[in-house]
């Protein structure tokens, strides 16, 4: 079992190139926003932000990133979605400079992320500016785990959860149909490291085997857009601070039906996968763990 164990360490998460292509680095240009856009004193537009927020690397959530472009992501990225620089807000990467400590090719890079994923853009003669909700690629893992840390936690928690009930069902039910024993075998592994997990108290090998058995169900589904949605699931289950997104608590009834599953998809039942995913996805309800409240998750690397 420890063996089985170990494999639960190897799980990716998805990362951005950090790569700036030809001529990439002057879209972000310090002098890119009309004066008009640029507050008196310069670094004072800053002020009322989290006093903890002075250097990038200061905070805590930010000292467990790997260098100062992820980082930077990282913490504009949380303060866009979580409201502290709402829409339309213009971004002055002289300024954001300043205030992180950061060089200018960390800025630039660090906004071009952004605007991939949809939180900011740049243009001539407007400058680069904060987009409206509407804009944000709501899918991107990213901005998934900074909306389940932020203010509007509670909305994202239903979101997934409503994302993951339509899909995940059908997905156990088309798998059913894919009976690779190599697969078989391995969400059998997952269930049975659950159970020992469970059994131990261990719900951090609970939830990476939990991780890799939900994704795994999705990559065998024999369905390619099923496959490219797998990400969005590998975010939900592994955002920090406990069970805020994944299944119910470690417990008989979690593991009980994912071993059912596992008993459907090898009799290619897959009536029975679909109904047990739903009952286990049904326990998902139960409200987050307060000290979900309290976890920044650790930035990716970008």
């Amino acid at each position: 079992m420890s063996t089985l164990a170990h494999t639960m360490m190897t799980a990716a998460r998805s990362a951005d190139s950090g790569i700036a292509g030809p001529g990439e680095l002057d879209r972000y240009s310090y002098a890119d926003a009309p004066a008009g856009d640029r507050p008196a004193g310069g670094i004072t537009s800053w002020e009322g932000m989290d006093p903890d927020v002075g250097r990038v690397g200061r905070r805590t959530g930010g000292s467990r990133g790997r260098g100062l472009h992820g980082q930077l992501v990282q913490q504009l990225g949380q303060m866009i979605v979580s409201g502290d620089l709402g829409a339309d807000r213009p971004l002055v990467p002289e300024e954001i400079g300043q205030r992180f400590e950061v060089s200018r090719t960390v800025v630039r890079e660090s906004l071009r992320v952004l605007e991939a994923k949809g939180l900011v853009s740049a243009r001539p003669n407007v400058g680069t500016r904060v987009r409206p909700v509407s804009d944000w690629n709501l899918l991107d893992p990213d901005i998934i785990e900074w909306r389940a840390f932020g203010p509007h936690r509670e909305e994202q928690r239903r979101e997934l959860l409503d994302l993951r009930s339509t899909i995940e069902p059908l997905a156990a039910r088309l798998a059913a149909g894919h009976g690779r024993e190599d697969v078989q075998q391995r969400l059998a592994d997952m269930a049975e490291i659950m159970a020992h997990a469970a059994a131990q108290g261990d719900a951090l090998t609970f939830t990476r085997a939990d991780v890799e058995f939900h994704t795994l169900l999705l990559t065998v589904a024999g369905n390619r857009m099923l496959e490219h949605l797998s990400g969005i699931v590998l975010a939900a289950l592994q955002v920090s601070g406990g069970p805020v997104t994944g299944c119910e608590r470690p417990g008989d009834t979690s593991v009980g039906l994912h071993h059912r599953i596992v008993e459907a998809l090898a009799e290619g039942d897959g009536g029975t996968a679909e109904a047990a995913m739903r009952q286990l996805l049904a326990g998902s309800t139960e409200q987050p763990s307060a000290a979900a409240d309290h976890v920044v998750p650790a930035p990716r690397e970008h």
